[in-house]
């Protein structure tokens, strides 16, 4: 992806690095692969190293103790420098405003540098923190899933809370966060949200908390800091996840529960330490 022209020594300073390429100009960061001259590319392993150093890329960020080569800067984790230098170089690009077709409820509010993808709905009642990244189709702040049960019918409950998300959160394309019912739904600074997730209403999810596609969580269930949930992990209402648990691909939080230990990876329908689940699975195969 292209974006203004910047010097190499310019980007070096950026990462603190000592590596003085000279004058060369970049105008895109790129794969290995068709690397020109004018782009920056990164290399994390050694095979990677060698596959850079046979491209025209006028840039690479590389691990420390590579050297050989004037066009290599040298940093301890060069996929995350690439990140890094992509967010600072090509953020700046676009003169930002509104479009004429935005869906922008009264009373939002939006911090400084909010990016919002096409067909994004932000409903009243909804703030958005600084830097927040929403891709196409999100819908945020939309009415919770929830009714009150009569003889033989049901009576919606009130939706009327509000929906805070901080900074640096990103949102996937057609994930729905939904508003608080009375209260608040709030999604911690730094938080990433993939594609198709579905955060119900009164949900508290904490800071740098990662959540992959097709996840649903159910209303008034707080995850805490430093989370991480596979793909297609369900977790029923009023559940507690615990600061940094690991909750592997499919995993599922019944209604209710608590689910501590940092660091450590649970796994299954419902969701069991991965040693549990494993061993449960080499017995049914031998029954």
């Amino acid at each position: 992806m292209a974006g203004r022209e910047v010097k190499f020594n310019e980007v070096s300073e950026w990462l603190g690095s000592e590596a003085r390429g000279g004058g060369a100009v970049l105008r895109r960061v790129s794969a290995i692969e068709g690397a020109g001259a004018d782009a920056i590319v990164f290399a994390a392993d050694g095979a990677m190293l060698e596959r850079a150093l046979g491209s025209e890329a006028g840039l690479i960020l590389a691990p420390f103790g590579s050297a050989g080569d004037l066009r290599i800067v040298a940093i301890s984790d060069p996929r995350l420098a690439f990140s890094r230098v992509y967010r600072r170089w090509f953020d700046e690009r676009g003169d930002g405003g509104v479009h004429s077709s935005a869906v922008i409820g009264e009373g939002v509010k939006m911090g400084a540098g909010c990016v919002i993808g096409a067909r994004v709905v932000v409903c009243a009642g909804t703030t958005l923190g600084s830097r927040v990244r929403v891709q196409a189709g999100a819908v945020l702040g939309s009415d919770g899933f929830g009714f009150a049960r009569g003889k033989g019918e049901y009576v919606g409950f009130p939706q009327i809370g509000t929906l805070w998300i901080g900074d640096d959160v990103e949102i996937g394309a057609n994930t729905t966060i939904d508003r608080g019912a009375l209260g608040e739904t709030r999604i911690g600074r730094g938080t990433k949200i993939d594609n198709l997730v579905h955060i119900g209403h009164n949900c508290v999810i904490g800071e740098d908390v990662v959540i992959a596609a097709q996840t649903g969580i159910a209303g008034s269930t707080v995850v805490e800091d430093g989370v991480v949930m596979g793909g297609q992990v369900g977790i029923g209402e009023h559940a507690f996840i615990g600061k940094g648990v690991i909750l592997g691909g499919g995993a599922g939080v019944l209604t209710g529960k608590k689910v501590r230990g940092e660091g450590q990876v649970f796994w299954g329908r419902p969701a069991r330490p991965l040693k549990e689940y494993l061993r449960d699975l080499a017995r049914l195969k031998h029954r």
